[in-house]
């Protein structure tokens, strides 16, 4: 038997998230059928974790069990995307595990990043992946903000009422905030992530930037724990995962 991993490029916008579900279309059972057809044989994938319905993707990881060894993998990208061709999924990349590995279990980090454009004109080349806020926010105020996210809390507040992560407490090792012309990019990374959670951290800096709230309110809304104080989630077009580190 042999592991291998495969690196996925995705946008979500026409799915119901990572995960298959009974009804609706995945980019799980997407991938599991193309990647069925390329090997001719029943093939069941692992995700790394589950992108909500509407969030994009830049490298989610996977990782699966053949039995056959893979021996060319020019031809197995072009086959499998091939497949893919009529769905907003790519393959990208290709790579031998050893048996222990597991795309979810075997991360050490997950990267994500959401993605605003803060101008008046609509949104043409970046519909659907991007957030468009016409209200100029203070870029000052969100960067002091988002300093209260770093480091291990209990982010019971940010987290949806569907949530089923055994703990609230997360830790953030990187949260920051770049501006580039119009377009603003906020990063986090963590080992794991609560659902809902990044784009609720996005949502309540909106919040801040639109000056509805102080800066301060952020470490507030930790502190008390309650869901309702928060700000609504960011929509799910402006996220992506952009790494998983392993």
């Amino acid at each position: 038997m042999h592991n291998y991993q495969i690196i996925i490029e995705y946008i979500g916008t026409n799915y119901v998230g990572w995960q298959k579900q009974k009804k609706g279309k995945s980019i799980q059972g997407t991938i599991e059928k193309a990647l069925s057809k390329t090997l001719k044989s029943n093939i069941k994938i692992n995700g790394s974790g589950r992108t909500d319905s509407g969030v994009h993707a830049w490298a989610q990881s996977a990782n699966f069990i053949f039995k056959n060894k893979i021996k060319d993998n020019f031809k197995f990208l072009n086959t499998i995307n091939y497949f893919l061709k009529n769905n907003s999924i790519s393959i990208i990349n290709l790579k031998k595990r050893n048996l222990n590995f597991h795309a979810r279990h075997s991360a050490k980090k997950r990267c994500y990043q959401y993605i605003i454009f803060n101008r008046i004109g609509k949104l043409s080349i970046n519909a659907n992946r991007s957030w468009l806020i016409k209200k100029k926010l203070d870029l000052k105020k969100i960067k002091k903000a988002i300093n209260y996210l770093k480091g291990k809390h209990n982010f019971s507040a940010f987290r949806a009422s569907s949530c089923s992560a055994k703990s609230p407490i997360k830790t953030i090792t990187k949260a920051e905030i770049k501006k580039k012309q119009d377009k603003i990019m906020i990063t986090f990374e963590s080992k794991s992530f609560l659902q809902k959670q990044v784009r609720s951290m996005v949502g309540c800096l909106k919040y801040v930037g639109e000056k509805k709230w102080k800066p301060e309110k952020i470490k507030l809304i930790i502190n008390l724990k309650k869901r309702k104080l928060c700000a609504p989630p960011a929509p799910p077009e402006g996220l992506y995962l952009k790494r998983v580190f392993y």
